[in-house]
């Protein structure tokens, strides 16, 4: 920091706060100078506008007494103006002599956010319906807008302190520029003026870098950076009344206080910020990692809906395998049941077919007996008779065996019918 040890020192407020910019505007003849000064064209009249369009960020005062007759009225809170606005109807005399009546509107910020603020303000701007005095009385007008920018930070990629944008009137078809203005299409654009603070510095050398200069960021006396050290040279008593109200501002204990209780406030807004981002950031990982323990629940999910659905299948499985085994089972049983039977009726075929041997056997042993008999017979004649009779029982007898063989071996082809099956 910047102090300066000279004896005679002219100390000035920093009118970058707006206690001490609303001194400078509220000064008909500062404003005057300063706003034509700024846009290069004679003011004739001006007169601040009896409106305000503010924005304010209530903020706590910190490590500071007030006075008794000071509490009622700040409640423990101060505001500060995170925008200024300060609006003129003025009348201009042009360089051809030509006179026209605009609204004049300034616009003071120290941060590039505030943008949409300045967006907003112009807007209702262009809402007023502004009534001037004409010959056949007083009508309603649009009136020209001039916007002021007084920007307490620097723009990405410009870097001039002062900086003029006009509107030029172009034939697009013939490609050449139109000289003539129409009222019109006046009052639906607007030129725009604009102060980077930051790129103020440096000894002036003309009387807008003069009037800039009192904006200069060096030679502070103390840290809040309310009051300054003003050396440069003042050739012009118009700047050399806006250094007067600025002078007056430092030596000022209400304005003093106001801009101590401004810079706190900013400080306190500056660290709201900072832990707001904080908290943003805080917030931000702590959805992250919602979100990505949300994923995992539904992974997790995901993965015990595949689980219960295995568990399920595998349940139908081992269902259908238990009723494949016991079908199984009972088919085996069947089967063991038919086997059985099967032996039984083998062993019942082979008993019969025993007893059919044993009766062939038995026949056939007969049958021989027979043939015996039946050679004796020549020789037996005389016995014949006697044995015709017996004879014909037994072939009587073996035509009931032959009967009973018959049956039997229907009854093997039966049994052997059933076995195949």
């Amino acid at each position: 920091m910047y102090i300066c040890k000279k004896n005679a020192v002219m100390i000035i407020a920093n009118p970058i706060y707006d206690a001490v910019f609303k001194h400078l505007m509220a000064n008909r003849h500062s404003a005057k100078f300063f706003i034509e000064t700024l846009i290069g064209e004679k003011i004739e009249d001006i007169a601040m506008v009896p409106k305000e369009y503010t924005y304010f960020a209530n903020v706590k005062k910190e490590n500071e007494q007030i006075e008794k007759d000071e509490i009622e009225r700040s409640k423990t809170k101060w505001e500060i103006l995170s925008i200024m606005r300060n609006d003129f109807v003025a009348t201009i005399r042009n360089a051809d002599g030509e006179r026209k009546k605009v609204i004049i509107e300034i616009q003071k910020s120290s941060k590039p956010a505030d943008l949409m603020r300045f967006r907003t303000y112009l807007s209702e701007q262009y809402k007023q319906r502004d009534v001037v005095e004409v010959a056949s009385g007083k009508v309603e007008k649009a009136l020209p807008i001039i916007c002021i920018y007084l920007l307490g930070f620097k723009l990405t990629n410009i870097k001039a302190a002062a900086i003029r944008v006009c509107r030029t009137y172009t034939d697009m078809i013939g490609q050449t520029e139109i000289k003539q203005r129409n009222k019109w299409i006046e009052a639906l654009t607007h030129d725009g003026y604009f102060v980077q603070i930051p790129y103020i510095t440096g000894k002036p050398r003309t009387l807008l870098e003069s009037v800039l200069s009192v904006f200069e960021q060096q030679y502070f006396f103390d840290d809040k950076n309310t009051i300054k050290e003003y050396d440069y040279p003042i050739e012009d008593n118009n700047l050399k009344k806006m250094v007067e109200i600025l002078k007056y501002a430092a030596s000022d204990p209400k304005t003093r206080r106001e801009m101590e209780e401004a810079w706190w406030a900013e400080e306190n807004e500056k660290e709201y910020e900072r832990v707001e981002n904080e908290l943003k950031k805080t917030v931000k990982a702590f959805e992250e990692t919602t979100m990505a323990l949300e994923e995992k629940k539904k992974a997790l999910e995901e993965t015990t809906n595949a689980y219960e659905e295995t568990t399920k299948a595998y349940e139908e499985t081992t269902k259908a395998y238990e009723e494949t085994t016991m079908a199984l089972e009972e088919k085996t049983k069947a089967y063991e049941e038919k086997t059985k039977a099967y032996e039984e009726t083998t062993k019942a075929y082979e008993e019969t077919t025993k007893a059919y041997e044993e009766t062939t056997k038995a026949y056939e042993e007969t049958t021989k007996a027979y043939e015996e008999s039946k050679k004796s017979l020549t020789e037996k004649d005389k016995s014949l008779a006697e044995k015709d009779k017996s004879l014909a029982e037994k072939e009587k007898s073996l035509a009931e065996k032959e009967k009973s063989l018959a049956e039997k071996d229907k009854e093997i082809e039966e049994l052997k019918k059933q076995l195949g099956r």
